[in-house]
């Protein structure tokens, strides 16, 4: 799958990124995305369990919060026009939930480049955009996205180096809970069909161009398991206890394995991180979640 000379992006120019603005996006879901979605990150794997059924099933049905990272997918700045996205990962996301996530509505998408840092030549750059979905029958807030990309073929651009948001600590002391969850060799193929069809996460081609053996998992799929994590171990899989959602990408997964997130609970703070134990390696970090 090669790149034309015309579809090339152009370098990034900063501080022009900044003013990268794209229209308001309308965009509409119904019940069949709000189960695909969850289908996607693993929901509804056992038949039998009638705790996770009301997230795969119309009697009762309930949308998972994160969900509000597929439902206005290709909204916001158009910062693909300046980075490779061939190129890039997911590296930090954070959703703030300001009412619980509706299994089905019609929204206005209104997003902004919020900073882009630079790690050097060679090194990458790091974008990040914030975007706002609104109900566009009542103009309601439903959700405020925020998020980072990690695009590791376009540093060396010449902006900032320092400024970006602080990690979320975790804390020193073992964990509160643990909980194994495993993945399917076809989760990406199903998680794309939400929303993002890169083919980093479905042809082992763009993969291997990319750097990876194989397709990865896409990150926000990740995102969405560490919610589905949180939700069964302090929630009771009530999703309008979630009031936001964040995390930091640092590996990714790839489809088939199994991702054990650990949690600890401080109050209403569910800090955590998740790992991949037949790799030992840890793919998010500096996760937080606030219940409500």
């Amino acid at each position: 799958m090669a790149m034309s000379l015309e579809d090339a992006p152009m370098p990034i120019s900063y501080p022009e990124i900044l003013d990268l603005k794209g229209e308001v996006a309308t965009r509409s879901w119904g019940d069949r995305e709000t189960m695909l979605y969850a289908l996607g990150i693993g929901l509804g794997n056992d038949p039998m369990n009638e705790a996770e059924l009301p997230f795969v099933y119309e009697s009762g049905l309930k949308a998972v919060p994160t969900m509000a990272t597929v439902v206005a997918w290709g909204a916001g700045p158009p910062i693909g026009k300046m980075i490779n996205f061939l190129m890039v990962v997911h590296g930090e996301q954070k959703i703030e939930l300001h009412k619980p996530f509706p299994t089905e509505a019609t929204i206005k998408a209104d997003g902004r480049v919020l900073g882009a840092f630079d790690k050097g030549p060679g090194k990458g750059a790091v974008i990040y955009v914030e975007t706002v979905l609104t109900d566009a029958k009542t103009g309601e807030k439903l959700a405020t996205l925020t998020g980072s990309t990690f695009a590791r073929g376009d540093g060396g651009f010449g902006g900032p180096s320092d400024g970006a948001p602080e990690p979320h600590e975790v804390p020193k002391r073992a964990p509160d809970a643990s909980v194994d969850i495993p993945t399917k060799p076809d989760q990406a193929l199903i998680y794309r069909l939400s929303g993002d069809r890169n083919p980093l996460h479905s042809d082992p081609g763009v993969a291997k161009a990319a750097g990876f053996p194989r397709p990865i998992l896409h990150g926000l799929c990740t995102y969405g398991v560490t919610c589905r994590a949180v939700m069964q171990t302090y929630a009771d899989l009530d999703p309008a206890r979630i009031k936001s959602h964040q995390v930091r990408f640092s590996s990714p997964v790839f489809p088939g394995e199994t991702i054990t997130v650990d949690m600890w609970k401080d109050g209403d703070v569910i800090s955590f991180e998740a790992r991949v134990k037949s790799r030992d390696v840890t793919v998010v970090r500096n996760g937080k979640t606030v219940l409500g």
